[in-house]
């Protein structure tokens, strides 16, 4: 029996993607031809209105290639969502699973390919089946959040928090350096608010105090930090541990008050300035990354153009935006949403052409200078290797380096990097010994 697979969506999505496939690969073999699969299975995304567009055009896509006895399920936060409607809309799809389902899957799919051989084993994050390179790995934390933010529909979909304990994490994080993996991302919904639930109060460094401890070389990257509870404590905790790689991945939204008021995000304008200034001069040459939404209810020209006035003055390393969607469900729903679907591009194409300059000048500062790096992929065209370095988180949003390397690497080799050229996304340089 063979099993085709299609996971949708972010890191915290591949993470379940990687634990169902760890639970059923002793019964069904894995192929990357959806024609010839047995069972197609698709994890899928309903986070904005294009994730959901993607999710279905997905599901039609590869239900053309069902064989007269083959299965298609589909599995995530579309069925979460939407399952009622969605047994309706798309009559290809053998069965939804929802996320509450999870801990029967094996059970669930040995019932849909109606298969004695199909062992019913558990999720675990101990049996992934690992689809990063191995040089790095995705460390899930928790799942589901305890902010109420009026856009967001990941309650709706993922729930309360629900951490992991600090030995669960430490015995997976031990397992991948012992295995060699150099590059642990410490990944959830709200990172910072990690372990508020078992245990009163958050205790990201508590954590990363531990897996500290862990002895073996590699680095630490924490992804999605709520910017109220980035606290001294820890921004002084990767001041002085070498291991946690200084890159604050922070999303903020906004930052006008009156928006993040109405988006019912904590802080302010003033804080969120003190905030940034404080990780530079307290860890110079440390990341800051960050989002905005464009196009929110309340957002008057004058906020947007103040938001523009503070992304000059920050100067983030690395910034991304969405055009407001609205979800069914969230608060927002209750608000006028006055703004124009043109007025959000136009909004969302003048604060990326803004922070382009921003990031051109920002990697003009490297020229000349050599930064460590680690090879991540090959260029057949410009007979370049790929590689990034602390500064570029693994998920395709930051950028990434070319190397002219003097010797024949392997992905996943660290090697040393003069930087040559660049242009606002991108560096280009040569290895240097």
């Amino acid at each position: 029996m063979k099993m085709y697979v299609e996971s949708l969506g972010c890191a915290k999505n591949q993470v379940d993607t990687e634990m169902i496939v760890g639970a059923l690969r002793d019964s069904i073999d894995l192929t990357n031809k959806p024609d010839d699969a047995d069972l197609i299975l698709v994890n899928t995304c309903a986070f904005i209105d294009s994730a959901k567009k993607e999710a279905i055009d997905t599901i039609l896509m590869l239900a053309d290639y069902k064989k007269p006895n083959s299965k298609l399920v589909v599995c995530g936060c579309l069925p979460k969502r939407y399952k009622p409607e969605l047994i309706g809309l798309l009559p290809e799809v053998d069965r939804f699973i929802t996320i509450e389902e999870y801990n029967e899957f094996s059970k669930i799919i040995k019932d849909v390919m109606k298969s004695s051989y199909i062992k019913e084993n558990d999720l675990s994050f101990m049996n992934r089946y690992i689809t990063t390179p191995d040089y790095m790995r995705y460390i899930r934390i928790s799942d589901g959040c305890l902010n109420h933010c009026a856009f967001c529909a990941i309650p709706l979909i993922r729930g309360k928090l629900k951490s992991r304990t600090i030995e669960d994490i430490y015995e997976e994080v031990k397992q991948a350096v012992s295995e060699g993996v150099y590059e642990i991302n410490l990944i959830s919904q709200d990172t910072t608010r990690y372990g508020f639930d078992i245990y009163k109060k958050n205790s990201l460094v508590e954590l990363l105090d531990k897996l500290c401890q862990i002895e073996g070389d590699f680095k630490i990257r924490l992804l999605y930090l709520y910017p109220d509870i980035v606290t001294d404590e820890l921004i002084d905790f990767i001041k002085n541990n070498p291991k946690v790689m200084p890159y604050f991945d922070i999303p903020i939204q906004h930052s006008e008050d009156v928006v993040l008021k109405a988006m019912y995000r904590r802080g302010n304008r003033e804080y969120l300035v003190n905030l940034f200034k404080k990780i530079r001069r307290e860890i110079p040459g440390s990341i800051i990354r960050t989002t905005f939404i464009v196009g929110f209810p309340f957002e008057r020209e004058a906020e947007f153009e103040n938001l523009l006035k503070f992304v000059d003055e920050i100067k983030f390393d690395r910034l991304g935006a969405f055009t407001f969607s609205l979800e069914e469900g969230t608060k927002a729903c209750e608000y006028p949403n006055v703004i124009s679907e043109d007025e959000k591009q136009r909004r969302y194409e003048k604060l990326m052409a803004l922070q382009e300059g921003i990031s051109l000048k920002l990697n003009q500062e490297l020229l000349g200078k050599t930064i460590d790096g680690f090879i991540t992929g090959y260029d057949e065209e410009s007979y370049l290797f790929i590689a990034r370095s602390a500064g570029y988180a693994p998920d395709d949003i930051d950028g990434c380096i070319y190397v002219a390397a003097k010797d024949e690497h392997q992905i996943g080799d660290r090697i040393k990097i003069k930087v040559l050229d660049c242009d606002a996304y991108t560096l280009t340089g040569e290895e240097s010994k």
